[in-house]
């Protein structure tokens, strides 16, 4: 069976297809600029790789796009539409209707509408990724996979806000979580490195790229993850701010600051690229300190300091840790932030061996020394191949158990 794996923005189109149950993939391509008359396809096939700039005005002109493609004869990811069996998307925000992935219907679809308020930039390109796939492929099977559900697990200690209660029941105000789909990913090719079972291993997933979030996971479940309401809580990110006082943003608002200018400021404007004054990308600011640029340092510092303040505090919770995943773009890449984040953790077990840091690059390993009670991994992630599983063991459980 061959599964298109969907990831539908406002502006943008990521599809995969993968043959199931061989967890290969066909395929991959990306459209961009939808919406704008210079958009851009761009697919591979192996090593082959093809490419159009052309007028996008929409998601449907977009899809009808990717169809042509799949079927290219220059570089073919299918022979033929029908081959497809399942198709499942990425949505981001499932509020607590849903804790696993789920085959799409009628109340599905009406459960990702009403969570439009909790995810207004995601849950409505989500949405129309769903109805032009239907569209596309009439009659294939599609299943909703969300950020959001593997986080449902946690206990009201670890979502519950300190503010009045009637914000909870009135407007839903609790933490949800996001890239829930990569940190269950990962936690699960972890306890195979480990060859250990789920149900006895605790780990600590980091999951570091332009955006950033921590879980913690006991028995296979997360129990408590640095993303909250929205995924501007928690650490510090590329362009956003993590955690702060609340009353920062009350204090700008007094000195003529818009609640929009501080949105746009928090969410695009921070993080790494607010504090270095230099780049949101780790490379750039790493190069930067290198150079003696003090802001870039102190950017490091802080990045690295968040980290390790977070795992500190889920190792406490979580009482015994077996392991310490890092996985996204910083994670799998970034040797030197690893050691930094590692650095100073060996008072509760974590020891970085720094030879096997620097050997495994961004490929999967275990990077801690062999008396290290909390094994160091890097695990690199794999949404889209979650997301691929999840559908096909929907679809036909019997073939992919």
């Amino acid at each position: 069976m061959k599964i298109l794996v969907v990831n539908c923005g406002s502006s943008s189109l990521k599809y995969e297809v993968y043959n199931m149950p061989e967890k290969t993939s066909a395929g991959k391509g990306l459209i961009e600029r939808i919406g704008l008359s210079d958009g851009i396809i761009t697919q591979h096939v192996g090593c082959d790789k093809i490419s159009e700039t052309t007028d996008i005005p929409n998601h449907k002109v977009a899809f009808e796009l990717m169809t042509k493609f799949l079927m290219d004869p220059k570089a073919p990811i299918i022979e033929s539409l029908k081959e497809i069996g399942g198709i499942g998307h990425r949505v981001v925000h499932g509020g607590e209707q849903y804790s696993a992935s789920v085959l799409i219907d009628d109340n599905v679809i009406e459960a990702i509408e009403k969570n439009i308020e909790l995810a207004p930039l995601h849950n409505p390109a989500n949405l129309t990724g769903i109805h032009e796939s239907a569209s596309a492929f009439p009659g294939v099977p599609q299943v909703a996979v969300f950020d959001t559900s593997f986080h449902q697990s946690l206990p009201p200690s670890a979502y519950l806000y300190g503010i009045p209660r009637e914000f909870y029941d009135r407007f839903r105000i609790r933490r949800y979580g996001f890239h829930g789909t990569s940190h269950r990913y990962v936690a699960g090719i972890a306890v195979d490195m480990m060859k250990r079972s789920s149900e006895n291993t605790n780990l600590i997933t980091c999951h570091l790229g332009n955006g950033a979030s921590i879980t913690a996971i006991q028995g296979g479940k997360s129990v408590d993850t640095s993303m909250g309401f929205t995924p501007l809580e928690g650490l510090m990110m590329g362009t956003r701010s993590g955690d702060l006082d609340p009353s920062i943003i009350f204090y700008l608002q007094e000195r003529g600051y818009s609640a929009n200018e501080l949105q746009d400021i928090l969410n695009k404007k921070s993080g790494l690229l607010g504090l270095s004054g230099t780049s949101s990308d780790l490379r750039d600011i790493e190069a930067a300190a290198e150079n003696g640029c003090e802001n870039a340092i102190q950017a490091l510092d802080a990045y690295a300091y968040r980290i390790r303040k977070s795992i500190g505090a889920y190792a406490a919770n979580l009482i015994k840790v077996d392991g310490i995943v890092f996985t996204g773009g910083i994670g799998e890449n970034a040797i030197k932030m690893r050691e930094r984040i590692c650095h100073r953790l060996e008072n509760i077990g974590i020891h970085i061996h720094q030879d096997k840091n620097r050997e495994v690059g961004g490929n999967p390993g275990i990077i801690s020394k062999a008396y290290s009670p909390v094994t160091i991994l890097v695990v690199p992630t794999n949404e889209e191949l979650q997301i691929a599983l999840d559908t096909a063991t929907i679809i036909n459980p019997e073939d992919n158990s």
